[in-house]
């Protein structure tokens, strides 16, 4: 009898060891964070709203003194970890100089696609016909001048005061909406950063406004003191079939991008200096981080 007692507490030990040895395999683990990366967060008063940045440190930040090249990166739910990483091969692998990223985040409380169309975009689309993906908020545009004073007003000064950034050599990344941005920004104050990184823009926003605002920059100022590097996938172009305009649906971004890129060139801005770059067999999804790549490679020195 006590042998079987024993056996019987002897299967029951088994029994939980396993059960724990299997709980604590299943166990999920905390998610995978990015080496040398920081969150911080930010209140943007001037639009009375809260944000995130993304910091991803360079490798020798700890054991330097020096300051670095800072790029600025929008989208940063997509476009941070894109950004952090390529900036880190081509510095391990390319011999490219480092560089800080700083990702920001769509606002706080917002869907992604409710926060870039209203932060990113120059002007509320007069031919209308947008629906929000926030029940209860009506669809929200425009706002890309006021968010480009936010970032030179309020992320800089933070970004300044908590990094040893060289504040002197700013890069801004953006891609599609991200781009619209950039180029608001580039046509209002094109000092506020020294190099743009603008891929497959949406040019067909609102009937092409970029191209009204191009030409009245053009008409008041001879000069734009700023780099940019322009990348655009080959398959960005209009479907067959359709005749091409401004309109999403019929917009031929290729053609678009040489226009404007041809726009700048007519005007000889004294100060500026451009590349376009159109990649082969890549389409709007799968081009930014060639475009990334190249825009950094124009900008950043090598070793």
């Amino acid at each position: 009898m006590k042998s079987l007692i024993i056996l019987f507490f002897l299967g029951c030990f088994a029994t939980a060891t396993a059960a724990a040895a299997a709980a604590e395999v299943a166990a999920p683990v905390p998610g995978y964070v990015l080496d040398n990366t920081e969150v911080r967060e930010i209140h943007a008063a001037s639009l009375k709203r809260d944000y995130q940045l993304y910091v991803a440190l360079p490798d020798s930040y700890r054991a330097s003194e020096r300051r670095y090249p800072v790029v600025f990166v929008v989208d940063a739910g997509y476009a941070f970890p894109v950004a952090r990483g390529i900036a880190s091969r081509l510095h391990r692998h390319a011999g490219m100089e480092e560089a800080i990223v700083v990702g920001l985040s769509y606002a706080k409380g917002d869907e992604g696609v409710y926060s870039r169309r209203r932060d990113y975009t120059p002007s509320v689309p007069r031919n209308g016909g947008y629906r929000s993906d926030m029940p209860g908020r009506p669809a929200a545009f425009g706002e890309a001048d006021a968010y480009g004073r936010f970032i030179a007003t309020e992320v800089f000064p933070h970004v300044a005061a908590h990094y040893r950034a060289d504040m002197r050599r700013k890069i801004f990344v953006g891609h599609s909406y991200g781009s619209l941005l950039g180029l608001q920004v580039l046509l209002t104050r094109p000092n506020t950063f020294e190099h743009y990184i603008l891929g497959s823009p949406s040019l067909w926003f609102d009937r092409g406004v970029m191209f009204d605002r191009e030409k009245a920059y053009a008409a008041a100022h001879g000069d734009m003191p700023a780099s940019v590097f322009f990348g655009i996938g080959s398959r960005e172009t209009l479907a067959p079939g359709k005749q091409r305009s401004r309109a999403e649906e019929d917009a031929d971004m290729v053609a678009d991008l040489r226009d404007f890129h041809g726009a700048l060139a007519a005007h000889r801005y004294r100060g500026l200096a451009t590349t376009l770059k159109v990649f082969a067999d890549e389409d709007h999804a799968s081009v930014f981080p060639l475009v990334l790549t190249h825009g950094l490679r124009a900008y950043l020195k090598q070793k």
